[in-house]
């Protein structure tokens, strides 16, 4: 039997390392585990606390909304309006989703359809680029950048709309960046929004490490922009924010008829998240305001931790100012070997996995990303066996 929306995808190169370090552990050696961006770190006590408490509730037990219960809702536009000053409607302009990868992969089924054109980053997080293709649309991939680069990208981002036939009807964006921890200005963003104000182009902006920055520096959203609502939408997540991956709670929030339309859908496919997981998230927003400080500077030091140690085994990378992630250029003397080999020699001869670049599309070969899910001790190990493993790089 040939099955749908499956058989284009590729083999997904992640396994490949993961296996390689699960053979590893068995042979009794100690992998550190930079690959898969799983945050380690707990979720705030007083979500766990509410959670326990609101289960409970036998009343909690019932189907919920799919759109997110109001008071949810009503803590999504207090967190915008504290965090960014942008003023939202809870009933019109926001709705929860089950993650930020449901309500994307959902939105893109009502944006898109088959002869239709999305404009997605490339090298990117696998959902930006596969969303659009399981709507049964095309893509034109356009390269992210690296570093600070995200006025480039919306450069880019224009001249291929411009070029393209048929026209993109969506142009896909995250800022900062996974992998690459490519960053964006505010201005960029207002220049791109004028842009597709004067075209009638979507926007779709994925804010996941809205509140993981670092030197000071502080990611802005495209709501802040003049006119955004009248042409993007933006996904906002609790899992790195909050550390609460498990949970499974995001949001999307701006333009009122795209809200609508998603709203929609998601009538006929699910009933929300487990009601006491939104009592939880609710709780969480309007009492832990402290909370996504305290993990970015968890993670600005051993962001540190990596990017010093690998200096001093001489690989220079990018020192990114967001994100949980470092995106490394492979060196020099190891250059030829592509990302997945590159990878698989870290994990056999210095005890370390990481994300083969190729895994984000083809633009990241030359890359492997780093995930900072270990503490500053484990990645200080990290580094150290990467400098006696990587011996060409000593001479």
């Amino acid at each position: 039997m040939d099955f749908r929306r499956i058989q284009g995808l590729p083999p997904y190169v992640f396994t490949i390392i993961d296996g390689l370090k699960i053979e590893a552990r068995r042979a009794g050696r100690d992998v550190v585990d930079l690959g898969f961006g799983n945050p380690d770190l707990p979720s705030p006590q007083i979500a766990v606390d509410k959670l326990a408490e609101a289960a409970h509730n036998t009343r909690n037990h019932r189907y919920s909304s799919s759109r997110g219960i109001p008071k949810l809702r009503e803590a999504v536009a207090d967190l915008y309006q504290r965090r960014f000053g942008v003023t939202l409607d809870p009933e019109r302009e926001i709705i929860s989703t089950i993650g930020a990868k449901e309500g994307f992969s959902h939105l893109m089924w009502v944006l898109l359809q088959p002869g239709d054109t999305a404009i997605v980053p490339t090298p990117s997080y696998p959902i930006h680029i596969w969303g659009p293709y399981f709507a049964g649309a095309s893509t034109l991939q356009v390269p992210v950048g690296d570093g600070d680069d995200g006025a480039g990208y919306v450069d880019r981002v224009i001249e291929a709309w411009e070029m393209g036939a048929p026209k993109p009807r969506v142009v896909v964006l995250s800022f900062p960046h996974n992998p690459t921890t490519t960053t964006v200005e505010l201005a960029d963003l207002q220049r791109l929004v004028d842009w597709a104000r004067e075209r009638d182009v979507a926007l779709v902006h994925d804010l996941a490490y809205a509140d993981m920055c670092f030197d000071g520096w502080q990611p802005p959203s495209i709501m802040q922009c003049e006119g955004a609502k009248e042409v993007a939408v933006e996904l906002y997540s609790l899992t790195k924010s909050y550390s609460m991956a498990g949970w499974r709670v995001a949001f999307m929030v701006g333009r009122t008829d795209v809200i609508a339309a998603l709203t929609q859908l998601k009538s006929y496919l699910d009933y929300g998240t487990f009601q006491p997981i939104q009592i939880a998230a609710t709780v969480t927003l309007n009492e832990a305001h402290d909370y996504p400080a305290e993990l970015s500077g968890i993670y600005e030091s051993r962001r540190n931790a990596l990017v010093d140690g690998l200096a001093r085994a001489g690989w220079e990378i990018h020192r990114p100012r967001g994100t949980m992630f470092a995106w490394a250029r492979i060196p020099e003397p190891y250059a030829e070997m592509g990302s997945i080999e590159f990878a698989t020699h870290l994990v056999r001869e210095c005890d370390v996995a990481v994300s083969p670049g190729v895994g984000f599309g083809a633009g990241g070969d030359q890359f492997v990303r780093f995930a900072l899910i270990e503490n500053e001790h484990r990645i200080g190990q990290a580094t150290r066996s990467i400098k006696r493993g990587l011996t060409r790089l000593q001479g």
